[in-house]
């Protein structure tokens, strides 16, 4: 039985790829980036395992016209084998459609594009954004959290999609509620998490228990 190690299934976002795309962020980071706005899915014994079978069967619950999935963490290659048997599964249902698969990573093309043990998860993506945070060089480019990232094109649907970075239109955070708790889905733009901490704080709302705080 192949489980994955996730922080969070998310519902259909769009601010992570092309249009309209499922979303799983995978628990566990060695990286570990300054300024990283994702410091609770560092920890490997955080988040839940959860059996490559379920989170099919939770993709199937989603709407059938979706554009993709991405993935993101933590660090998604820290569990490679695990994601190579989910985007397996997942290339063979998709097939036939444009439905293209995004991965974000921490580390830089070089050393991802030449560790064996990634060669299977890679083989079933559309494009990578590789590279690590870098918290001075956050600029508001699309797609990236720092344009040091680079934006790797696999297929010909990545290239399509992704391949011409001029192309590419900066995407808003989304803002989920669950009980509680607020979740926001995307890329921050330098100063945008402490606004909006603050910006709920004169509303009277007050956030515990931070993540990008650490």
């Amino acid at each position: 039985m192949t489980t994955l190690r996730v922080t969070r299934l998310h519902p259909p976002v769009s601010g992570l790829g092309h249009g309209v795309g499922a979303g799983i962020c995978l628990q566990g980071c060695m990286i570990g980036c300054a300024g990283c706005e994702s410091r609770h899915t560092w920890d490997p014994a955080g988040g839940a395992d959860v059996r490559v079978d379920d989170v099919l069967g939770w993709l199937d619950t989603l709407p059938g016209d979706l554009d993709g999935l991405t993935v993101s963490g933590g660090e998604p290659f820290q569990q490679a084998a695990a994601l190579a048997a989910l985007l397996a599964d997942v290339r063979c249902r998709t097939e036939g459609r444009d439905f293209d698969i995004l991965i974000y990573s921490g580390y830089a093309w070089p050393r991802l594009s030449g560790r064996d043990d990634c060669a299977a998860a890679l083989r079933h993506a559309d494009a990578v954004v590789a590279g690590p945070y870098v918290a001075a060089r956050n600029t508001d480019t699309p797609l990236r959290g720092s344009d040091n990232q680079e934006i790797i094109a696999l297929t010909p649907l990545g290239r399509r999609r992704y391949g011409d970075p001029t192309a590419l239109t900066a995407q808003g955070l989304q803002v989920t509620v669950d009980g509680d708790s607020v979740r926001l889905i995307g890329i921050p733009r330098r100063g945008d998490l402490e606004r909006i901490q603050s910006g709920l704080a004169a509303r009277g709302v007050t956030l515990e228990a931070v993540t990008w705080q650490g």
